[in-house]
């Protein structure tokens, strides 16, 4: 048994707003789902993952802990991205990558951090418009959603790992410690839709290292967890999304 990453979630202030600004960034129609305001933008091929976005009231205060490197085909093309995301309302970040770095580094009209990565990057060759979903972690967690994606281990150097499914698309990674501080809630999480029983996939998800845990969500069909780093993660009921 292993669970499909059905979703990306993101917390957002501004929903509608975040929703637009992504949607047109990466080509992605925006669907009102009804579902608690919910707004979704579907993968445009069945290798990528949705990107959900809902409504919360809490800021933003810390960076976080995953961000999206988005591929170019050229310099012309970065630069005409980096350019289309400005206008739509993202911002240039100065996180220390310095003046010679050939990657630009963004932020979404919610202080969210993205990268535009230049032409020509071997490790995401291939990947597609979000290259690799870039984030901050142990190799331990690396290893942990190896495990409970059931997807292929295609870096693991210097406490460095990255993953990505064996069908191909989007990689993820994480670049080792030390480890950003984490907000009391992620702003961003992965929702799973287990292939099989939700009960019996959460227990699977303990073995491997992962715990249940309380956000207040009361009573409802999903499962809250959270994996070895601490990150929140939601196991979806088998049958419907939430």
């Amino acid at each position: 048994m292993s669970s499909r990453l059905e979703a990306l979630v993101i917390d957002a202030n501004e929903p509608a707003r975040l929703a637009t600004f992504w949607g047109q960034v990466l080509g992605r129609e925006v669907v009102d789902t009804h579902d608690e305001r919910v707004l979704t933008l579907p993968s445009p091929d069945a290798l990528g993952f949705a990107i959900d976005i809902q409504p919360t009231r809490h800021p933003k205060t810390l960076p976080n802990r995953m961000h999206f490197d988005l591929t170019s085909a050229s310099f012309d093309d970065q630069e005409a991205m980096v350019a289309r995301a400005v206008e739509l309302g993202a911002r240039h970040l100065d996180i220390g990558q310095g003046a010679d770095a050939e990657h630009v580094v963004l932020e979404d009209p919610e202080g969210n951090e993205f990268c535009v990565i230049e032409p020509g990057n071997k490790f995401l060759a291939g990947c597609g418009t979000i290259g690799a979903l870039s984030c901050d972690g142990t190799r331990e967690v690396g290893l942990f959603w190896q495990a409970a994606l059931d997807w292929l281990l295609v870096w693991d150097e210097d406490e460095e790992t990255a993953i990505q499914s064996p069908h191909g698309g989007t990689k993820i990674s994480w670049g080792g410690p030390p480890l950003l501080e984490k907000p009391p809630k992620n702003r961003w999480h992965f929702d799973l839709r287990p292939t099989g029983d939700q009960q019996a996939e959460v227990e699977r998800l303990e073995r491997l290292g992962a715990t249940r845990t309380d956000i207040g969500q009361g009573t409802v069909d999903w499962v809250v967890m959270r994996d070895p780093d601490d990150n929140e993660f939601c196991v979806l009921a088998s049958a419907s999304r939430r």
